[in-house]
């Protein structure tokens, strides 16, 4: 597939080595220009090009920016063809994106991205940690391999979003709607705690969206007191183990 990334954090970094390692044809983009993108993030053959270029001509757009920039791209995004699969991988943290008062009043945070954009998007790679994700793909079939729930109202956008998945490394399962894909938001039982295919189904089933908030805010303070600032992502070790005491 042609696919275009518009971000090169630490998702967005193995979004590209993954999928270009996977075979598909992709374009990856940040907001300071090509030439700030540095040759690691390049390593498995995908392309160095400008936001205007990443959107250009793909059969998948990858969205892995903070929450709060999304608005600023919904220009980019307007002008794809209506059959472009677009994927959300952000998370809504009020530390970070400012409060969003819509989402502070329930609203679920797919749900939020898809009317900032003015179409359907997937969610998928949100509810794994940058460490697991970077270190812990596997080969189908792989004991213990990690699953991750791919939510869309588009039955073939999902059927997309859940291959993709596949070819990361992980074991990709139907969620179903964007409705139901608070299910998969920080504070959840599935939010980075690195779950196999025969776990995963339960803990969606056990969420309860009033806890979510405090439960993502207790993890955030924990990480913040532990790292001494605001930025430093955990240890998949660290982070596990933190998530599944507070989560399951």
């Amino acid at each position: 597939m042609k696919i275009g990334i518009l971000g090169t954090g630490h998702i967005g970094k193995t979004l590209a080595l993954k999928l270009s390692a996977a075979g598909h044809d992709v374009k990856v983009a940040n907001s300071r220009g090509p030439e700030t993108i540095e040759a690691d993030v390049l390593a498995s053959g995908a392309h160095a090009v400008t936001s205007a270029e990443a959107v250009q001509e793909v059969d998948v757009l990858i969205l892995s920016i903070p929450l709060n920039r999304l608005p600023g791209v919904a220009p980019l995004v307007a002008n794809l063809p209506a059959e472009t699969v677009v994927v959300d991988t952000s998370n809504y943290y009020p530390f970070r994106d400012d409060k969003i008062d819509a989402i502070e009043a329930g609203q679920v945070e797919s749900v939020w991205v898809a009317e900032q954009l003015g179409r359907p998007v997937v969610k998928a790679w949100n509810s794994i940690g940058s460490d697991s994700f970077a270190r812990k793909g596997t080969a189908p079939g792989s004991p213990g391999r990690i699953a991750l729930s791919v939510a869309a109202d588009r039955e073939a956008d999902r059927k997309v979003g859940m291959k993709l998945v596949e070819d990361t490394g992980f074991d990709a399962f139907d969620a179903g709607s964007l409705a139901e894909s608070w299910r998969q938001q920080p504070g959840a039982p599935c939010y980075c705690t690195d779950l196999t295919l025969a776990e995963l189904p339960a803990a969606l089933a056990k969420a309860e969206a009033s806890r979510l908030p405090k439960r993502r805010d207790l993890a955030v303070a924990a990480i913040q007191e532990r790292a001494g600032d605001s930025k430093t992502n955990p240890d998949a070790d660290y982070g596990v183990r933190l998530n599944r005491a507070l989560y399951l």
